[in-house]
Parts: structure tokens; sequence; C-alpha cells
């Protein structure tokens, strides 16, 4: 077979299949939208290559890192330096929009149906993009949070007005001292509400949106329901994929999408319920809207 034909029949398989689910969206009772990583790459967040070379030359020269998560985890001699480093990681991550209208388009996509967004995504993307606060539930916490480093209390605080003084303000690698983020209660020092170990605070808007998702799930029990899943690899499989799957299996009247470049799977037991398309989520986006 020439490579000619193969790129048409695969051509073809792709378009089937974009109609296939603009089909299934528009027909779906509820849309349950899974998000990792993948999502925010595809919208332009890369944490490597020319973006991070663009915010952070002089912490790779100095230290050779060779992306942000290896400056986010390095023990820096003092905290005016960790918080250098990580006012602006915080800054460009949260705090500015994404390149690309990826979270736009999927709004246009679902903002008229009954959706809910279960994400470990941390840059708040989905509210930029005009989804319900109601509507979400991130598991894994959010760069525009801190919390205490103890933690001494089960709080978070809003932090937007302290990194962007903390990233306007330093010079030389390093933050005023009296920048420093501490805890109000206690007077030590502050962290990032990111779940890396079991010091992860789950406030009462943790536990609240924690509540959403389950009464949604409760609600379309017995709906036909999407199951649209972005983005996600195999990091934290436990808290929207596999479940997707486990979900899916149960029910007659549920669809499981996958849609991840160079990382999709579809499990046998679901397959006839199932569409998986290895391709950039931007470009699949643009072309479901092209309908």
């Amino acid at each position: 077979m020439s490579l000619g034909i193969m790129a048409m029949r695969a051509a073809k398989t792709y378009s089937g299949k974009i109609e296939q689910l603009r089909e299934k969206i528009e027909n779906a009772d509820a849309v349950l939208i899974g998000a990792g990583a993948g999502l925010s790459t595809s919208a332009g967040f890369t944490y490597s290559g020319d973006r991070f070379k663009q915010y952070f030359s002089d912490f790779i020269e100095k230290y050779h890192f060779r992306n942000m998560y290896e400056g986010g985890f390095y023990p820096f001699d003092s905290l005016e330096e960790h918080w250098a480093y990580w006012s602006r990681y915080i800054y460009i991550n949260r705090y500015m929009d994404a390149p690309k209208p990826v979270y736009d388009n999927l709004f246009e996509l679902v903002g008229n149906k009954d959706y809910f967004v279960l994400t470990t995504n941390v840059d708040h993307c989905f509210q930029k993009a005009g989804f319900a606060k109601e509507r979400l539930f991130y598991t894994q916490g959010d760069y525009g949070l801190f919390q205490c480093q103890t933690p001494c209390r089960p709080y978070t605080y809003d932090n937007e007005t302290q990194v962007k003084r903390m990233a306007e303000e330093q010079k030389d690698m390093r933050i005023p001292t009296e920048l420093i983020p501490k805890c109000p209660v206690c007077g030590k020092p502050m962290t990032m509400n990111l779940r890396a170990d079991a010091t992860f605070v789950q406030d009462d808007g943790w536990n609240i949106h924690a509540g959403y998702y389950e009464k949604f799930l409760n609600t379309h029990k017995k709906s036909k329901i999407l199951f649209l899943e972005l983005g996600v690899g195999y990091n934290t499989p436990g808290i929207i994929k596999y479940p997707f799957w486990q979900m899916t299996s149960s029910s007659r009247n549920a669809e499981y999408i996958c849609i991840n470049k160079g990382e999709t799977t579809v499990p046998n037991e679901i397959r006839a319920q199932s569409i998986e398309i290895d391709a950039d989520i931007y470009d699949v986006l643009n072309d479901l809207l092209s309908i």
C-alpha cells in the first residue's frame, strides 16, 4: 500500500471520528470533562524549551535547570531565592493567559451542556475561559493559593497580590526579605497549595467542590453521559482515567472519549463505547468547531 493511500485513509478515519465526537457531544445529556496536563500543554503552557528560556534564563545559567519542574523542586539556599523562582513560576502559569485559546474553544463546545470538570491542572485556565466555578473540581490544588507549610490550620490564602509583587520587585534572583510569605496564623513560612505530600491542605473550598462533583455523578447515574478525557497521562491515572473507564463500563448509557497526542488507550471492555483520537487537542477542538 502506498504512503499516499495510507495518508488518505488515516485522514478519513480522523474526519469520521471528529464527526462522531461532535454528534456525541450534541446528543449527550451530560458531559464530564477530565482534564490533565496535556490540555494546558496544547494551550501553550509548556514547561521547557523556548518558554522556559524566556522567563528563567538566569536560573538556567546558574543551575543548569532543563525545565521548570527541576527548579520547582530545587533546595535553594534562601527563601528569597526560592520565592524569586516560584513567584515567576506562578505568575506565568497562573496569572498570564495561555498562548492558544484551547480552553475558550472547549467552553464554546460544551458551555450550553450540563457539564462538569474534574481536573488535575492547577493553572486556573477553566475559570478564565468562562467555565462556572461551581462546575469545577481542582483535585490537586491551585497555583493561586498559599498554605502554611506545617500546616497549622486547614486554610488556604489567595496569593495574587503577593506573587505579583515578588515577581516585580525581585532583583538578582532574590525577592526582598520582607516579601517572604508567612502564615498569618502561626508566622511560619508559607508554601504552595499543591498536592505533593501529606501536608496538602484540603480546605473548605476543596471539600465543597468535591461535593459538587459527587452530586453531578449521582444526578447522572442513569443519564446519557459522555466522559471526555483530555490530555490525561499516567502520572495520576487513579483520579481521572481509571474512574472514567470504570464508570463507562458500568453504564450502557455512557460513552468515553480519549484525546491525547501520543498517548491514547482504550480498554477492550469499553471499546464499543469509546473513541480515541491521537492528535493535538487544539487541532481537534478547532476541527470540531468548524463542522
